[in-house]
């Protein structure tokens, strides 16, 4: 696990770019960093050593240097690789899974991403052709950004390291902002920053003679089919989840394991028998907010050494902030801050953790995939009544008892579900935002569900969220907040291979009466508990809601959307509405307030912060002060 960057196109000065780059991101690679720099390209590595502790540092080598490799991620199956490729008449210098790319694409040129099993994104340098060719893993375990400058290419692991090339010029993307108050994360290909791109999951792009092109290579469409009984269907699952579990173990280092009370995070640790489990609760909360206890249950069965994290209100609004940071674009799930403590505390004792992300999105856990089988209740009934009845609940006072549902009944599935949050619909936008009109949700999924139309409602659910929640908000901050503290996130349950098994799954066997991914707990049930496998999805439940009603940070939140920020993009007297109403517990506005809140805190970090530093370097130029450092 490492951090990369670099630069194509000849500039000047790009040695000291690519080192500013590079320092900007030595919390992905602590161990050491190198560079290649050459007529046309420019590469920067900073190294966390999982694999081949030794002779596995980057930028590498084909045999005739011809071709540059920069990598970030792990390659479960490369010894397998690395056989066929020596027998193909490759040389290798090194033990690492990176090299296997390399002489990989030398070979397969794009089809050598169809044979990988992990986690990446890379880019190889082909100084022959003088030409780029990048990639990012099949769902988006790994970042790559990119922006082209002028004549030239630059792209990192981080948004923050694009933002030290001296050409780039900061703007906000506000259509960014618009999507992102419906979403709660950054949904678009263009990032927060304008001209700024993520490579979205399984795509791959070339740049050569000033053409950059981006191809989609793999989409994680579903296809269910009633291929075998369940009895044969579970055994299938419980075998691939332990081969891609025993893959996600090979390291040179300790493996630990993230440990919640659930299934997932339960399921990874039981099979991969690691020796140190960690888990997250908060002070004082209620046991709504507190697995620590059911986790140190469980890891007292299984055999393991538990260290619990109990997270104080102060600590956490202190390291908010940060998070904003190191996440580079705004993110309203509160979840990433206990996140980045969790990756804090587990970093002290491994430098590689397992986790449970992507079992819900593959294997259908969320609790939301049950609500068509409720909508069915009055799914009998003609839609124009529906809307009709639909427009006088809309009416009554928020909180009564079933409005929600009789709303929700009279919408179509793919205008009432753009993933697991939905923050601020339409007409709240409309209230809220000074300019709008920028981005409708369901403009933006329109054609995920035209493709997912054959499906069912759950699985139509399900495929938007495997395209979307899973890269832009779980794994986004899944990796952010691990890296933030030179931290090795795996996740098993995103093999491709296991995701080869799990898009056949038929819906009934998914999502069973009120029980979640069902067919994973059956699975389960040889390695943990029927009550833990059986436990409810409960997601990662932050107690923001209270939080926010109390006064130091009621004080905080309402100095922030009465700055400066906040009233020249927003209408700050409905801000101040929401904040009021919840303070008084006439509504839950918890969700609407924190994603704001975050997005005015990041743009201080990234827009305010940055706009005084410049200011500061004008005048003390004005003034005649060196400001080169």
């Amino acid at each position: 696990m490492c951090g990369i960057c670099g630069i194509v196109g000849e500039v000047s000065g790009r040695e000291e770019t690519l080192e500013r780059m590079m320092r900007s991101i030595e919390h992905r690679g602590p161990d050491g960093g190198e560079s290649y720099v050459s007529k046309e390209a420019a590469l920067g590595f900073r190294r966390l050593s999982i694999i081949d502790l030794d002779t596995g540092m980057q930028p590498m080598f084909n045999e005739d240097g011809r071709r540059a490799l920069v990598f970030n991620g792990e390659i479960y199956n490369y010894r397998i690789l690395r056989e066929m490729l020596v027998q193909k008449g490759h040389v290798f210098k090194t033990l690492s899974d990176s090299e296997v790319i390399l002489h990989g694409y030398e070979e397969f040129g794009a089809d050598i991403l169809f044979k990988l099993r992990g986690m990446f994104g890379f880019a190889v340098w082909d100084e022959g052709k003088k030409e780029l060719f990048a990639a990012r893993d099949f769902f988006g375990i790994k970042p790559f950004y990119y922006a082209v400058i002028g004549n030239n290419l630059v792209f990192a692991s981080e948004i923050k390291s694009i933002l030290e090339y001296p050409e780039y010029k900061r703007r906000m993307n506000e259509e960014a902002l618009e999507q992102y108050l419906s979403f709660q994360y950054s949904v678009l290909p263009e990032t927060f920053f304008k001209g700024i791109f993520k490579l979205m999951p399984g795509h791959y792009l070339t740049y050569k003679n000033c053409i950059l092109k981006v191809t989609r290579y793999f989409e994680p469409s579903l296809r269910p089919e009633n291929r075998k009984s369940f009895e044969e269907e579970v055994m299938e699952v419980r075998h691939i989840l332990k081969q891609s579990v025993a893959r996600h173990l090979v390291s040179d280092v300790d493996v630990g394991s993230f440990l919640s009370g659930g299934v997932d995070s339960g399921l990874v640790a039981a099979m991969s028998k690691c020796r140190q489990t960690f888990t997250v609760g908060f002070e004082g909360e209620g046991a709504l907010y507190d697995e620590t206890s059911c986790a140190k249950g469980l890891s007292d069965r299984l055999g393991t050494e538990n260290y619990s994290k109990v997270i104080k209100k102060d600590e956490f609004g202190k390291a908010f902030p940060e998070v904003m940071y190191y996440m580079d674009e705004p993110s309203g799930d509160a979840s990433a801050v206990a996140l980045y403590l969790l990756a804090k505390e587990a970093s002290r004792k491994v430098k590689v953790v397992l986790s449970g992300e992507g079992a819900d999105e593959v294997f259908g856990g969320y609790n939301i995939y049950l609500e068509p089988g409720m909508l069915r209740y009055v799914g009998w009934m003609p839609f124009g009544l529906r809307k009709a009845i639909a427009l006088l609940a809309e009416k009554l006072p928020r909180g009564v008892k079933g409005r929600g549902y009789l709303m929700r009944a009279a919408c179509p599935v793919n205008e009432r579900y753009i993933g697991n949050a939905y923050v601020f619909r339409e007409e709240e936008k409309c209230r809220l935002l000074k300019r709008n009109g920028l981005g409708d949700p369901a403009e933006l999924l329109r054609e995920d569900y035209d493709a997912a139309g054959f499906l069912s409602e759950p699985e139509q659910m399900q495929f938007v969220d495997l395209k979307h929640w899973l890269p832009g908000d779980i794994l986004q901050k899944a990796d952010k907040m691990s890296m933030a503290h030179s931290l090795e996130l795996r996740v098993p349950f995103l093999d491709r291979d296991v995701f080869e098994v799990a898009r056949r799954i038929p819906r009934e066997m998914k999502v069973r009466r009120h029980t979640t991914k069902y067919i994973l707990r059956e699975a389960a049930l040889d390695s943990l508990p029927k009550s833990v496998s059986s436990k409810k999805k409960l997601g990662f439940p932050i107690p923001i809601r209270n939080w926010i009603s109390e006064e130091d940070w009621y004080d905080e939140i309402r100095d922030v959307f009465l700055g400066e920020a906040s009233s020249e993009y927003f209408h700050t007297g409905y801000l101040l509405e929401l904040l009021e109403r919840h303070r008084a517990g006439k509504e839950d506005n918890s969700r609407k307030i924190w994603t704001v809140y975050a997005f005015l805190v990041w743009y201080r970090i990234f827009f305010e912060t940055e706009a005084r530093r410049e200011a500061g370097q004008a005048g003390k130029a004005q003034r005649g002060i060196r400001t080169d450092g």
